[in-house]
């Protein structure tokens, strides 16, 4: 089996990834509870000033996230689109002249977001495939992440 195709990552593609990176990771959780607390401790001693921290705590990934993404999304490595070729084998990247052969086994970890399939080759290094860009190729990646990677590494919800 063999999948080809192009990817153009966009603002909004590298947002919805660091989005999900970080309210999966301990600290975005912890920020994001401690955010609610302080607004309901708020609401309970009538305290504006824990309300504001509460909402700024909240907003604060999205607000930061939203600008490295724009940063990261405007800079040379994502101004063309990358070639993706996979196979028994593994993932050929190429962009212009150049190319690379990742194989399977560097694969650590398989994830989807409402909005993606992402495949990590280190914690914070992946690769993002965009459900836009995928089109009816989005069920031949998946079983082809799900043929290469082990079970244990993929956790991919919704072929379409």
């Amino acid at each position: 089996m063999e999948l080809e195709f192009d990817v153009q990552i966009l603002k909004k593609d590298i947002y919805d990834y660091q989005l999900h990176h970080i309210y999966t990771s301990p600290s975005g959780l912890f920020g994001t509870i401690v955010g609610f607390f302080m607004i309901a401790a708020a609401f309970q001693t009538g305290t504006v000033i824990l309300g504001i921290m509460g909402v700024f705590i909240i907003g604060y990934f999205p607000w930061i996230l939203n600008i490295k993404s724009a940063a990261q999304a405007a800079s040379p490595a994502f101004k063309d689109p990358i070639h993706y070729k996979m196979d028994d084998e593994g993932i050929e990247i190429s962009k212009g002249e150049e190319s690379q052969k990742i194989e399977w086994n560097v694969i650590t970890k398989a994830i989807s977001t409402r909005k993606s399939i992402v495949l990590y080759t280190s914690r914070v290094n992946a690769f993002i495939f965009p459900r836009r860009v995928l089109g009816e190729k989005t069920s031949y990646l998946i079983e082809m992440i799900s043929t290469h990677v082990g079970p244990e590494k993929v956790k991919i919800r919704g072929a379409i």
